[in-house]
């Protein structure tokens, strides 16, 4: 799929700027826009409320090539994203290893306790659209696409549903999220 294309659809998302209060104009802007590769098969599992959290990886990737050398040279990135509720099962479904995706969303800090009770912090990108954007042999032919609506986004108000299979044990250096506190003050 064209990425200039995306990002025109998108673009409305990307620069609309409410400034209809006085306090609005010292307001922020965190905003992501990540275009790769997983890394690995999304990690899916069920919170206590029954939603579905999704947790993927994506690389991204710069090159040039160096004036000293004449090298080519690469760099890599890797972005942790989370998914909720029916994106975190698209996910789940549809991505695998390998999948090219086009991610919007918005960097979050989680706080959470380890074992010895030292104070972590964890840094991610809570995804907000997620758009896939390998071709659909190539979906079909990993065995993880049928031809699949092209641009989930949360914005879009949908009935939670039940997600398949059993609930997967979190990590344990991270808390469970439903306590997490999304109203951070700065």
């Amino acid at each position: 799929m064209d990425l200039f294309r995306i990002f025109r659809q998108n673009r409305a998302n990307f620069f609309t700027v409410k400034l209809n209060k006085e306090e609005d104009i010292m307001a922020g802007v965190n905003k992501v826009i990540i275009v790769g590769n997983l890394g690995n098969d999304p990690e899916i599992r069920t919170m206590p409320n029954g939603e579905a959290v999704a947790n993927i990886t994506v690389a991204t990737s710069e090159s040039w090539n160096d004036k000293n050398t004449g090298e080519r040279r690469e760099v890599t990135e890797w972005h942790r994203i989370v998914f909720y509720r029916r994106q975190a099962e698209v996910a789940g479904e549809y991505l695998r290893k390998g999948s090219k995706v086009y991610v919007e969303g918005r960097l979050r800090t989680r706080k959470w306790q380890d074992q010895n009770g030292q104070d972590r912090y964890t840094t991610e990108i809570q995804g907000d659209v997620l758009q896939m954007l390998d071709s659909r042999s190539d979906r079909q032919s990993g065995g993880y696409a049928p031809a699949a609506q092209p641009n989930y986004s949360s914005q879009a108000p949908s009935a939670p549903t039940a997600p398949r299979g059993t609930p997967a044990s979190k990590p344990a250096a991270e808390p469970p999220m439903d306590n997490f506190d999304d109203d951070i003050p700065f």
